[in-house]
């Protein structure tokens, strides 16, 4: 084929459209067309809405994870402020619980210092308070610890009273401590007097009587003028014991045909089962006159001389 006769132009497969800068400025126009358009007279807005409308179902299924997620921290914090709070609350509360009960504490101790030194400005008899540390070990017997001792002054067989009345005795003093038998204690006994007669007895303690122990007024003869209620007050005449102290009040008499006597039940009204402030007062053994000598004594000195 002779060369004039060759088709020098591109074939058809590498012809090209319109250059990118027709495009561009094609594709741009149209944009600002199209711009103006929905500006104006929302042209795309049902376009819009029926995209979105579509597309909501699958915007809606790809946000479930993350709401799930930010809902679960929302829980969890929730519940860990939740927590955290009760925690809070049973801390403030327990905090109030013990602030009331040291009020309710001080209250009692306070009305019971009151009435002890009320107690004191009543009594001629000189004593010293001191406060129960603790009950002895011993379950058969009843006896406190006082925080009182030798070095304090205390001497054996100081009466202990408390705000009610007479608590017990004192019958071991070691220097820093003393022990003190109360008056339901089965070794105890103390001359009392009854207010209302005038009549004198004993009442000795009695550890099994009710829940706390009591005290029984012993051979007392099944006549005797002994009613319930009556108050029973020391008498004084053991030496020991100042009169008129508030030992106890008499809650049950038996009076028996088979027996002699009466027995006579009596609770005491000193706090024999958590006192805890009580008065040490000195035994009245000293302030007492000393007992004449008997006359067989005298007929002797008198033959001697």
């Amino acid at each position: 084929m002779p060369l004039g006769t060759l088709d020098r132009s591109a074939p058809t497969l590498f012809k090209h459209g319109p250059s990118p800068l027709s495009r561009l400025a094609l594709y741009s126009a149209l944009a600002l067309f199209l711009m103006v358009a929905d500006a104006r007279f929302h042209v795309t807005e049902p376009l819009r809405k029926a995209v979105a409308t579509v597309l909501y179902p699958l915007q809606w299924l790809m946000l479930q994870p993350v709401e799930l997620a930010g809902r679960g921290a929302q829980y969890f914090q929730s519940l860990q402020a939740a927590q955290q709070g009760a925690d809070e609350a049973q801390k403030q509360m327990a905090r109030m619980s013990v602030r009331a009960g040291e009020a309710d504490q001080l209250l009692r101790e306070n009305a019971e210092l009151r009435q002890l030194l009320e107690l004191r400005a009543r009594l001629d008899t000189p004593g010293q308070a001191a406060q129960v540390v603790y009950d002895t070990a011993d379950p058969y017997t009843r006896r406190v610890m006082l925080d009182r001792g030798r070095l304090a002054g205390i001497a054996p067989g100081s009466p202990v009273v408390d705000a009610g009345g007479v608590l017990g005795q004192v019958t071991r003093v070691y220097p820093m401590l003393s022990e003190v038998t109360l008056v339901v204690d089965r070794d105890q006994a103390i001359p009392v007097l009854n207010l209302r007669t005038g009549a004198r007895s004993v009442a000795y303690g009695d550890p099994m009587a009710g829940l706390g122990g009591g005290m029984e007024l012993r051979f007392t003869p099944g006549n005797a003028d002994v009613q319930e209620g009556d108050m029973l007050t020391t008498s004084g005449v053991d030496g020991v014991y100042p009169p008129g102290l508030p030992v106890a009040r008499v809650v049950r008499v038996e009076r028996r045909a088979d027996s002699t006597f009466a027995r006579i039940f009596c609770t005491p009204l000193a706090q024999v089962y958590g006192a805890r402030h009580v008065m040490v007062l000195k035994p009245i053994a000293n302030e007492l006159p000393p007992r004449p000598e008997p006359e067989a004594t005298l007929q002797k000195r008198g033959v001697r001389q």
